[in-house]
């Protein structure tokens, strides 16, 4: 049936194909003749396609039984006319292709229907009445949403072009596309124009549409923005992110200079780079098809290519991407962009054969000649495994502006962000990092505050915890001085600066350095902090040692959270848990730890033990008499329950000016549920030492309880590889070449 609430023409109804008079040939996006061809001539032997064909049947099948519904929009993020209108552009370009493929008139007449309902509601549509967002759309809460719609339903409008009749086709133009199209770009310059991943999606959006309708003049407006669009160089959005910067180049080619690096990596994170390497690579393919002289899969090095194995490096064993920035857990290759990004640069990338074995995890390719070449080479076993090795991905432009360090070894993997502030969805969390083990994730980032598209949760959008709690240093595991966040927790400051690699080291997978520099998130303080993954023949496993040395000019309260995740087992030290919970501060997230056990260390290592799905985990740090060891519990001054309610280890160093922590993270042991037996459940260290600490040079020595005794030495101020070192420690003579040692 019919869910409009104005007439519809009815969906069996017999259509006249009319062909077009101009040379223009469709479909020409995603899709052309030559494709649909070959596709329809290799049906019924080539399983994954075939097996996605059939689920996308099924799919749209369901939909036109239900029929076309259009609502007056009114929902922010998981209503009812947000979710509905979302679902339809979904649907709408499925449907496109399921013609193309099957010649089925069905689903052109379904396609066809909608737009024509769209094309009779548009023009009465006022803004949204949600006036959360900078840049209200009209179908949804935010030209964001509204941009999404157009990119999808262009390429369902260019696989029916040829279907609908030549007023059919001038009707959908005037009155819905142009319209639509003119109202993202034109009439909100403050999204349109502007580097970011929302920009990205309204450049394509425009520019996929102005493919179809073979309008030059449109296309160049997504490709380089609007000219002279009038806004003021400091206009922000709602989440007081800077909208365009004088002179900046913007349109479809500003946002892939900026904020992609050489490496592909994108600077606002993994979790908006998926979101945002959809549009960029669909709208790669369609000016590949359509203006192939552009030679799109080439610009900058092949960035957009190099993008999608960035993005494969940045997930976890399970695939999960990792939380850095803005980033929701639980994302991953396995989302419907990334096996779209997958195929398409498997097609356009010279076929590398180790994106097959990701396409054969995801189980499933899209509807176009990029998903026919993944399933003719899987059909063909060509695939090979996708080996994630120890990666350092630089950030910035240029590549100047620090990265990511990812160190991986026996199931064990570090991420140590060293990167710029990653535009308006970056943290405040310079030198944090996050521990995870076989897939699991051990020492934290939170990660974003909002529960996406849920609508009881803020309309499914971000939540003030976002800014209050989630963004602040305090709720990383980076070192916050005097309670502030780095850069004030201010976006315009932290937006010029970057940390700076000082070491990436992973040439002896049995010592892997990771190492960076900080001297701008507090004025005066410099920090330097050196993650290190070790595998010996002392320990079962890889450990991390950890250590950040902190100059400063005058001194400060130095506090270091460890966001552990699992049950406390057992602490060395003593401390007091009060009958009432006491918030830890008033401001910088602080304001949102309850403070559940305080300590004080007699200058011996403290240690915390832990589980964590069946294994057991310590961190030794280094700490000196009178240091405070607190635990603390997210969740304070939240009467929303917004906040998850996970622990944390602080040591807090008070009235210090220049100071080292040092620490080391191992997993050493097992808990079996069935056996009820615990293995190796203690740590394998007897001690941890700070044996020499100057301006220079830094050595910390490890000692096993059967007595075994290591040392790594790490020249601060010289990071060349062939530079010469001797040192006497304990009346021993060290000597080797390079930044780093250990003995």
């Amino acid at each position: 049936m019919c869910l409009m609430s104005f007439s519809c023409k009815a969906q069996s109804k017999t259509v006249s194909k009319e062909k077009k008079s101009t040379q223009q040939e469709h479909p020409s996006l995603i899709l052309t003749k030559k494709a649909v061809s070959e596709i329809r001539s290799s049906l019924g032997t080539i399983p994954i396609f075939d097996a996605s064909l059939e689920e996308t049947k099924a799919e749209v099948d369901a939909e036109i039984t239900l029929g076309i519904d259009v609502p007056v929009p009114k929902d922010l993020s998981g209503g009812y006319t947000h979710e509905r209108h979302k679902r339809n552009f979904l649907i709408m370009q499925k449907a496109g292709v399921l013609y193309q493929i099957t010649s089925d008139d069905k689903y052109a007449v379904y396609v066809r229907d909608m737009l024509l309902a769209y094309a009779k509601l548009y023009p009465t549509l006022p803004v949204h009445p949600q006036e959360r967002s900078y840049a209200r759309g009209k179908l949804f809460w935010q030209c964001l949403n509204d941009s999404n719609w157009l990119v999808y339903t262009s390429q369902a409008y260019d696989c029916i072009y040829d279907f609908v009749t030549k007023d059919e086709r001038k009707l959908l133009e005037k009155d819905l596309f142009r319209p639509f199209a003119d109202f993202i770009s034109i009439g909100n310059p403050q999204f349109f124009n502007r580097v970011h991943n929302h920009s990205t999606w309204g450049n394509v959006a425009v520019g996929m549409i102005a493919l179809v309708m073979d309008d030059d003049k449109l296309l160049d407006r997504a490709l380089h923005g609007i000219k002279n669009d009038g806004l003021p160089d400091d206009m922000k959005d709602n989440d007081g992110g800077l909208i365009k910067k004088k002179g900046q180049k913007v349109g479809f080619f500003g946002n892939l200079d900026e904020p992609f690096s050489p490496d592909g990596y994108y600077t606002e994170g993994p979790y908006y780079q998926r979101y945002a390497m959809y549009p960029f690579l669909i709208f790669a393919e369609a000016l590949q098809n359509k203006k192939p002289e552009l030679k799109i899969f080439e610009y900058k090095d092949g960035v957009l290519l190099k993008a999608v194995d960035a993005l494969i490096n940045l997930s976890d064993e399970d695939g999960d991407f990792f939380t850095i920035n803005d980033a929701q857990k639980g994302m991953s290759y396995y989302s419907r962009e990334l096996v779209t990004c997958v195929d398409i640069a498997y097609h356009y990338g010279g076929q590398n054969p180790e994106l097959l074995s990701i396409a054969q995890k995801q189980d499933k390719v899209i509807l176009d000649d990029t998903g026919l070449s993944v399933a003719l080479g899987l059909k063909a076993g060509k695939a090979k495994p996708f080996i994630k090795k120890s990666i350092q991905l630089r950030d910035g432009q240029n590549g100047d502006e620090g990265g990511v360090g990812i160190i991986r070894k026996d199931g064990m993997e570090l991420v140590y962000k060293y990167a710029a502030q990653g535009l308006s969805h970056g943290h405040y969390d310079k030198l944090s990092y996050s521990l995870f083990e076989n897939g699991n994730e051990v020492v934290q980032d939170y990660g974003l505050a909002r529960f996406v598209n849920i609508e009881q949760k803020g309309g499914g959008n971000y939540l003030k915890e976002n800014k209050t709690w989630a963004k602040q240093t305090i709720a990383h595991n980076a070192l916050v001085q005097d309670e502030t966040s780095h850069f004030k927790g201010e976006y315009e400051i932290g937006s010029k600066f970057h940390s700076d690699n000082y070491i990436f080291n992973v040439e002896d997978e049995n010592l892997q350095v990771a190492s960076a520099i900080e001297k701008n998130a507090y004025p005066g303080t410099e920090m330097l902090r050196t993650m290190v993954m070790i595998k010996d023949a002392n320990n079962p496993k890889p450990y991390v040692l950890d250590i950040l040395k902190v100059t400063s000019t005058e001194a400060h309260q130095y506090d270091l959270p460890f966001y552990y995740l699992g049950q406390l087992l057992k602490t060395n030290f003593k401390y007091e848990s009060p009958k009432e919970f006491k918030v830890l501060g008033d401001a910088s997230g602080y304001q949102h730890l309850y403070r559940e056990g305080i300590g004080v260390s007699d200058g011996s290592n403290s240690t915390l033990n832990w589980l964590l799905n069946n294994n057991f985990y310590t961190i030794t740090s280094v700490t000196l008499k009178g240091d405070e060891l607190i635990l603390a519990r997210i969740g304070a001054n939240d009467p929303e329950f917004n906040l998850r309610r996970e622990p944390t280890f602080i040591i807090r160093k008070k009235n210090t000016q220049n100071t080292i922590f040092a620490s080391i993270i191992e997993s050493h042991g097992s808990y079996g549920p069935v056996s009820e037996f615990s293995v190796n459940a203690y740590s394998n260290f007897k001690s941890v030492e700070v044996v020499l600490n100057n301006a220079d040079y830094t050595a910390i020595q490890m000692e096993t309880k059967d007595g075994k005794l290591s040392l790594f030495i790490l020249a601060n101020t010289d990071n060349s590889i062939e530079k010469s070192h001797q040192l006497i420690i304990n009346d021993k003579v060290y000597q080797w070449n390079g930044p780093f040692i250990l003995k």
